[in-house]
C-alpha cells in the first residue's frame, strides 16, 4: 500500500526528526537522493554534461543548489538560475559557487542548452501557478527551438518534491506549472503527486526515504493499492463454495435504445467472480444479454447485490427506487444516478459511481465538468458529504471515498485508454461482483478499479497500437495479473452471505 500525506502533516514530522538530527542533516540526506537519481537520470556519467538550476527562495531551491553542487564537485557543468538572487538560500548558494557552479539571474539568463533540468522553484508550501519569472525560465526550456544544422534535445526536467505550480495537498493547477520527466520526492509521497492534473506533471516518480515514517502522524490523506493489497482483497474459494456463498449479483441495466450497456456490465460481473449473476431488464434486453451468455439467470430472484443504471435512460427511475429498496448493497451508475435521492438512506451499503458530468449534475451549481476535473479530491469528498454514499469518481485519476473515513483511495492502473464507450459499464458490473462476493463498497470500488485498469493495461501491452473497447475489457478481466482467489492461494476466505431477496 502506497501512502500520501498532507503537507502540514510532513512539516509537523520534518520537526520532529530535526529535532533529533544535527543541524542540516535532514536536508542532506534529501539532497543526496536527489543528486544520486540525476547521476542515474544522466547514465551514471556526469563529467562535462550540462545541467540547469532553477532554484526559488527557500529550502526546494537549497535542495536544488546543493544537489547542483554535488554533481559540480563531480565534473558537471552547473548552471544556478536564481529566481531572486537576494533570497537565494545563503549555504546552498556559497555550496554552488565553491563547486564551480556559475551563477545568473533569471532576468539576466538565456538557455544555451543542457542535458538535464533541476525545478527548485517552489516546493511543497506552494499555492498557485509559476510566477511570471519563473514562467519565462520553464518557457524557454520548454520551448527548445532546433534546426537541422543545430539539433537540440529537449533536457530531462527534474522536479524537487513537487513540480512548481501544482498543489501538494490537492493537486491542482492553477496557472503555469511545470512539466516534469521525473519527480524526486522525500519522506513521503504527497496527494498531488497522485490525482490529476496535478499528476500529470509528474512524470516518473521517484521516492527517497529520509526516515520520516516513524514521525507522520494522522490517517494518510491518500492510498493506493498495490498488486498484493488487492490480492488480499478477494476471496478465496474453499470445498465448500457454491454460487450462493460466491455471491449472487443482480444487474438491473440497459434498454432497447441501450442494450450493449446491460451486456457489457453482465458480462464483467460474471468475470468478477460471483456464483452467478441475475439480469433484469426488458425482454429483448434479456435476450441479448443470453445471447451473449447463456449462463445468466434471468428475472427476480436472490441476490446479494445489486448494480443499477447503466444504460436505463434518465426516465427509468423506477428501477433505481426498487433496488435501493432491498435489503442488500447496491452499486448505481450512469442513468441510474439521476433517481438518487439526496441524501441516500439506507441500512446497506450504497456505492455511486460518477463521471465529471455526473458529478457536476449531482452537486449542482455552481460546480461544473471542468471544475470537478479540476478539484477532484474536494469533489468525492463533498458526494460523499452530501449522499452519504461510498463514492467512486472516475475520470483522469480514479478516487474512492467512504462516510466516516478520512483517507481517500487513488486508483493507480488508470490509463486514458479507459476513455471509451461502456467502459464504464464494465467497471460496474466488476465493482458490483465484488460487493456480492462480500467486500465493502469501499474495498469492491477499490479493487475494481485496480482491475480494470490492469486489464486495459495488458490489452495495450499484448496488442500494442491496438484501441481498447469495452468488449475486449471484458475478456481481458481474465486475464489481470490478479485472478479472483483459489483455494491454492493465500487470501481472505470466502464468507456466508446473508441470502437477499
Amino acid at each position: 500500500m502506497r501512502t500520501a500525506f498532507s503537507v502540514d502533516q510532513v512539516r509537523r514530522a520534518e520537526s520532529a526528526l530535526m529535532a533529533r538530527l544535527p543541524d542540516g542533516e535532514l536536508m542532506q540526506r534529501a539532497v543526496a537522493g536527489l543528486a544520486a537519481c540525476c547521476v542515474r537520470l544522466l547514465g551514471g556519467r556526469v563529467y562535462g554534461k550540462r545541467i540547469v538550476v532553477v532554484a526559488g527562495s527557500g529550502d526546494n531551491g537549497g535542495d536544488a543548489l546543493f544537489a547542483g553542487a554535488r554533481l559540480a564537485r563531480r565534473g558537471a557543468v552547473v548552471e544556478a538560475v536564481l529566481l531572486d538572487p537576494d533570497r537565494a538560500h545563503k549555504a546552498a548558494l556559497s555550496a554552488a559557487r565553491a563547486a564551480g557552479a556559475q551563477v545568473v539571474a533569471a532576468e539576466k539568463w538565456r538557455f544555451g542548452g543542457a542535458e538535464l533540468v533541476l525545478d527548485g522553484v517552489v516546493g511543497i508550501g506552494g499555492r498557485g501557478g509559476l510566477r511570471e519569472g519563473a514562467a519565462a525560465v520553464f518557457s524557454q526550456i520548454e520551448a527548445s527551438p532546433h534546426s537541422a544544422a543545430r539539433p537540440r534535445r529537449r533536457p530531462i526536467v527534474v522536479a524537487v518534491d513537487v513540480p512548481s505550480g501544482v498543489d501538494s495537498d490537492t493537486g491542482e493547477v492553477d496557472g503555469p506549472a511545470v512539466r516534469a520527466d521525473v519527480t524526486v520526492t522525500f519522506g513521503t509521497l504527497k496527494p498531488g503527486l497522485l490525482i490529476s492534473p496535478g499528476a500529470e506533471h509528474v512524470g516518473e516518480l521517484e521516492f527517497v526515504d529520509i526516515g520520516l515514517a516513524p514521525h507522520l502522524e494522522g490517517a494518510p490523506v491518500l492510498e493506493a493499492l498495490e498488486a498484493a493489497d488487492v490480492e488480499a482483497l478477494l476471496p478465496a474459494l474453499s470445498a465448500e463454495s457454491n454460487k450462493y456463498r460466491r455471491g449472487v449479483v443482480g444487474v438491473a441495466a440497459g434498454s432497447p435504445r441501450y442494450p450493449g450497456a446491460a451486456v457489457l456490465a453482465t458480462g464483467a460481473a460474471l468475470r468478477s467472480g460471483v456464483g452467478a449473476a441475475r439480469f433484469v431488464g426488458e425482454p429483448e434486453v434479456c435476450d441479448a444479454v443470453l445471447a451473449e451468455y447463456p449462463e445468466v439467470l434471468i428475472g427476480a430472484g436472490r441476490v446479494q447485490a445489486w448494480v443499477v443504471g447503466p444504460g436505463i435512460g434518465l426516465e427509468d427511475g423506477a428501477r433505481v427506487a426498487a433496488t435501493l429498496a432491498e435489503q442488500v448493497p447496491v452499486l448505481v451508475d450512469a442513468d441510474g444516478l439521476a433517481a438518487l435521492p439526496h441524501p441516500v438512506h439506507r441500512t446497506h451499503p450504497t456505492l455511486i459511481t460518477p463521471h465529471a458530468g455526473e458529478a457536476a449534475r449531482l452537486l449542482g451549481d455552481p460546480w461544473t465538468p471542468d471544475r470537478v476535473e479540476r478539484t477532484r479530491l474536494d469533489v468525492v469528498r463533498e458526494l460523499v458529504a452530501r449522499t452519504g454514499c461510498s463514492v467512486l469518481l472516475k475520470g483522469s485519476t480514479t478516487l474512492i471515498a467512504e462516510p466516516g473515513n478520512p483517507t481517500v483511495r487513488v486508483n493507480p492502473t488508470g490509463t486514458p485508454a479507459l476513455a471509451t464507450a461502456g467502459s464504464g459499464d464494465v467497471l460496474s458490473g466488476l465493482a458490483g461482483g465484488l460487493l456480492a462476493a462480500g467486500l465493502s463498497a469501499y474495498d469492491a470500488a477499490s479493487a475494481a478499479a485496480w482491475l480494470h485498469g490492469k486489464a486495459a493495461r495488458e490489452l495495450l501491452r499484448s496488442h500494442p497500437g491496438r484501441q481498447v473497447i469495452a468488449g475486449d475489457l471484458v475478456d481481458a478481466l481474465t486475464a489481470a495479473p490478479v485472478p479472483h482467489g483459489t483455494a491454492a492461494k493465500p487470501g481472505r476466505p470466502a464468507r456466508a452471505l446473508p441470502p437477499g431477496r
